[in-house]
């Protein structure tokens, strides 16, 4: 029995599945590395200009990632199965280098500052 695991009906299902994971994975470590951060005193301020605009370039990239993620994993459909696969796999894989991107630079702005 042969079944079709990249298909565009098994791959909006797994999708959606799996983006609700990764939706609530990058919300946790978002929640994690911001609530240390903020607990330990650190604030945007102390960094100098140039280090300062890097953070929030990269704080913009992981915000617009995990609406990205967040609306891949939503499982309602556009108009069709197959415009919904194209578009979700998409969001999914922006979104989730969009994270890495940005999360990078907001951990270079911090590690480069006082």
């Amino acid at each position: 029995m042969s079944s079709d695991l990249m298909g565009a009906e098994s791959n909006v299902q797994r999708i959606m599945s799996t983006g609700t994971v990764w939706f609530a994975a990058a919300i946790g470590s978002v929640a994690v590395f911001c609530g240390l951060l903020l607990s330990s005193g650190w604030r945007p301020a102390v960094l100098s200009a140039g280090l300062r605009v890097l953070w929030w370039i990269g704080a913009g990239a992981v915000s617009a990632s995990v609406a990205l993620i967040g609306w891949s994993g939503c499982p309602i459909l556009e108009t069709s199965v197959p415009v919904a696969n194209r578009n979700k796999t998409v969001t999914m894989q922006v979104g989730t280098a969009t994270f890495i991107a940005g999360s990078a630079l907001a951990v270079l702005a911090v590690l480069l500052g006082p």
